[in-house]
């Protein structure tokens, strides 16, 4: 799809990062400008982040077509789209500026003249858990049928993912003289502890495995001294877990043990979507038709699909191929996105028929 190359190039230059709100608005302006006139736009906004349900009449649509136009941070160049054979680097160029162009370009062509009504969802804060995005909008009574986020996933299905918390765990302790540590309490130690004691229950994987995993991702202090006992302490935890750890939140209290506090700032339910629906049957057969192997898929990622099946609407990930999200060299296979528009398009078309 060498027409999408251009307005992929520029919607990659957009640094549509969660903390300059002027660039998530013009990146979801790209998108609605590609789209075009003529259809009924309703427009979202929350936490300051805004989004957008585009359709061709009010009511709710058989199918959804979901795309996050928001990306992680990263270094400037890494803003500048750079093209090598088939394939296009750049920050979000795989997930998913180049998947969310796609969808545009589908909904755009074939939504006027389905016999059944579709949806386009965009939103800008998927990176960020997704709540004031596609959650926003299904806590404000958005559904369908069926709904596919156009995530990477090189044409497969993902029909389950993990859930996701965001803890931090805080502890308070007693400053003293570094040289008689016995007169104070290490806060530093207490939450360190319990990082251990969680990392003995989730050890990392060695390789892939189907189990909740934990990551550390900041343990900070407000001490500044090196000869002081730090008083307080605090560490940022991201946690993916499968629907078998529903006992995971009780769990973290026992685990962290007296003195340290458990604050979740954030829940995501796992995801899961019906591997043999008609729905996601037909979207496998659609993917087959041209030339890729669609069979269900497991993602360790937390993705806004669940926010629908929380809801009982399913939702699948399907997305084209490419490699580095969040890395320093992401890119987007440009020999998927043909084969991923024509399996959209041929699965809407056997809806129809």
């Amino acid at each position: 799809m060498e027409e999408l190359v251009a307005p992929a190039v520029e919607l990659i230059g957009i640094r549509s990062t969660a903390d300059r709100p002027d660039d998530l608005h013009r990146a979801l302006g790209l998108v609605l400008e590609l789209v075009g006139p003529g259809f009924e736009v309703r427009r979202f906004s929350s936490g300051g982040k805004p989004s957008a349900l585009v359709s061709v009449s009010a009511g709710e649509p058989s199918v959804i077509l979901n795309a996050h136009l928001d990306v992680v941070p990263g270094e400037p160049h890494q803003f500048t789209a750079r093209r090598d054979g088939h394939l296009l680097y750049g920050r979000g160029a795989h997930d998913m500026k180049c998947a969310a162009l796609v969808l545009a370009t589908v909904f755009r062509d074939l939504a006027p003249r389905l016999p059944f009504p579709i949806a386009l969802q965009l939103v800008t804060d998927e990176e960020v858990g997704g709540f004031d995005g596609t959650g926003h909008q299904v806590a404000q009574g958005v559904r369908a049928g069926f709904v596919i986020i156009g995530e990477q996933s090189n044409l497969r299905i993902v029909t389950e993912s993990k859930g996701i918390l965001r803890v931090r765990l805080t502890a308070t302790g007693r400053t003293a003289h570094a040289a008689y540590p016995w007169l104070g309490s290490n806060a530093l130690l207490a939450v360190t502890g319990a990082i251990g004691r969680l990392l003995d229950r989730y050890p990392v994987p060695a390789a892939e495995e189907w189990v909740t995993t934990v990551n550390v991702a900041r343990i900070e202090t407000g001490n500044q001294a090196v000869n002081m006992v730090p008083a307080d302490a605090c560490a940022w935890l991201d946690i993916r877990f499968p629907s078998s750890d529903s006992e995971l939140i009780a769990d973290l209290h026992t685990i962290a043990g007296p003195g340290v506090r458990v604050h979740v700032d954030a829940v995501g339910a796992p995801h899961h979507a019906d591997p043999d629906s008609r729905a996601v049957r037909a979207l496998r057969r659609a993917a087959e038709s041209v030339g890729y192997d669609a069979s269900p898929l497991r993602k360790h990622g937390s993705a806004d699909g669940r926010f629908y099946s929380a809801h009982g609407v399913d939702a699948v990930i399907f997305g084209p191929g490419g490699d580095g999200q969040h890395g320093p060299a992401e890119y987007v296979d440009l020999r998927t996105l043909r084969p991923y528009h024509d399996a959209l398009t041929g699965f809407l078309r056997s809806l129809a028929q």
